[in-house]
C-alpha cells in the first residue's frame, strides 16, 4: 500500500513536467517575421510616360514619395483615406516610391502593409531619375513628396510639391470627377 501512494504522486509529477516542458519550448519561441504582402512594380521612365499617358475615363491622382521622407510618410494616411473615399470607378490613383530599387521587396511594402495601402504601388527603377522627373513636369525638382493630379485629358489640374492639403487636394479631386461624371 506504501508503494501505491508513493508512486501515484511520483507519476502525477512526472506527468506534470512532461506537459509543462513544451508549454516553456512554445512561450520562448519567436515569431517568424512576416513578409509584407503589398506588390510594388519597379517602373522606368517609359513605363511611367505610359501610365501618365494612357487614355482614361476618369481622373488620375499620383504621388511621388520615399519611405525615407518624413512629410511623405505623416501625408500617407491622408492618402490612404482619399482612395478609400474616392472608388476607382470614379478616380484612378497609383503611388510611385523614389526609395532605392533595393528597398522594393523591404521596406516600401512593409510601408504600404502597415499603412494599409491598396492603390497600385510602383517604384521608379532608374540611374537617373531627372528624365522622369521632367516627364511629370519641367519645374518640379524632384522634391518629396510631390502629388498630381491629371483630368482625363491627361492635363495637370492640380499640383502640390510637399505635404497636401488634404481640403484642397479633396476640392480639386471633387471638381474633376463631378466633370468627369456629368
Amino acid at each position: 500500500m506504501r508503494f501505491t501512494k508513493a508512486i501515484i504522486p511520483i507519476t502525477l509529477c512526472v506527468l506534470l513536467v512532461s506537459l509543462a516542458a513544451p508549454a516553456q519550448k512554445q512561450k520562448g519561441r519567436t515569431a517568424k517575421p512576416t513578409q509584407p504582402t503589398a506588390v510594388v512594380s519597379a517602373i522606368d521612365t517609359d513605363a511611367l510616360k505610359g501610365l501618365l499617358t494612357q487614355q482614361r475615363e476618369r481622373p488620375l491622382l499620383v504621388n511621388f514619395w520615399a519611405t525615407f521622407c518624413d512629410p511623405c510618410r505623416d501625408e500617407f494616411p491622408d492618402l490612404v483615406k482619399i482612395n478609400s473615399d474616392y472608388p476607382s470607378q470614379s478616380l484612378e490613383f497609383f503611388t510611385v516610391s523614389l526609395d532605392d530599387v533595393s528597398e522594393i521587396n523591404k521596406e516600401v511594402p512593409k510601408f504600404l502593409d502597415a499603412m494599409k495601402a491598396k492603390m497600385p504601388a510602383y517604384l521608379l527603377n532608374v540611374n537617373d531619375p531627372e528624365p522622369a522627373i521632367n516627364l511629370v513636369d519641367r519645374k518640379w525638382r524632384g522634391d518629396l513628396p510631390a502629388t498630381f493630379l491629371y483630368n482625363e485629358k491627361g492635363e495637370v489640374v492640380y499640383k502640390h510639391i510637399g505635404r497636401v492639403n488634404v481640403a484642397e487636394l479633396r476640392e480639386a479631386i471633387d471638381k474633376v470627377v463631378k466633370k468627369g461624371s456629368s
